[in-house]
């Protein structure tokens, strides 16, 4: 529950069109929902203007499904990150979206998109953390633009998307193997830059701890870094870039 659902709550009581009763009842699971497996935060978007998200990945069908619900019952709104297809066919909620590329489920997108966030990746491999990122960003409100397969083993198509640069407000960029890119694309706008390493990659990638390391020790100042293929917290923070 945001702001605004609360306001039209307050203003309902206070035109008359809604009893305190009933407006109790709206408000009643502020600041969460106790469901037994799971404490469902509906005060989350209040508090910190991103409400809070499912992870789906270690729980079971039943849990997920049951906290979409919850979510969705006072809301009409929920994100789910790491999901199946299995999953999304057991909601069985009108209107809910599954995005195949970055394994997420959604409903109830904020529909009035702001500014713009740019997401770019150096590979293809790299395209579903990309895709993490570039759905919860649209998802909260943010106008996206993405870019995929520019890295530096060819630097003319990164060149030729430049024009992309400057109606950005912020830049997400997604690279594995030795994850270079962040820097290049530094090198090259004033922009603020979120870089996510992936895992993609052979052996002395290390799982994305060559492409996190050399992301961290770039020499642009003022990059941010998130964790390896954490495409999610990459659209969290664009998006509250955008927005200010």
């Amino acid at each position: 529950m945001d702001r605004l659902k609360i306001k039209k709550i307050l203003a309902l009581v206070k035109n008359k069109r809604l009893s305190l009763e009933d407006a109790v009842n709206k408000l009643k699971h502020l600041p969460y929902e106790d469901i037994a497996f799971a404490k469902v935060d509906h005060h989350r978007h209040l508090r910190q203007g991103v409400p809070e998200v499912i992870y789906a990945s270690g729980k079971t069908e039943a849990q997920v499904t049951g906290i979409a619900r919850a979510m969705y019952k006072k809301s009409r709104s929920f994100l789910i990150t790491k999901a199946t297809k299995k999953i999304y066919a057991a909601l069985k909620i009108k209107g809910a979206v599954f995005h195949p590329a970055s394994g997420m489920i959604s409903i109830g997108e904020e529909k009035k998109k702001k500014g713009d966030v740019l997401v770019l990746t150096a590979g293809t491999s790299d395209i579903p953390v990309a895709e993490e990122a570039a759905v919860t960003a649209s998802f909260l409100g943010s106008k996206v633009e993405t870019v995929y397969d520019v890295g530096v083993a060819g630097l003319h198509r990164l060149l030729d998307k430049r024009k992309s640069f400057s109606s950005a407000r912020v830049i997400i960029v997604v690279a594995g193997m030795e994850g270079a890119l962040p820097s290049v694309v530094g090198g090259l706008t004033d922009k603020p830059i979120v870089a996510v390493p992936t895992s993609v990659g052979y052996g002395t990638s290390l799982g994305g701890l060559t492409a996190l390391f050399a992301m961290l020790n770039s020499c642009v100042p003022g990059i941010a870094v998130m964790n390896i293929d954490n495409g999610f917290g990459a659209g969290c923070l664009a998006h509250k870039i955008n927005t200010l």
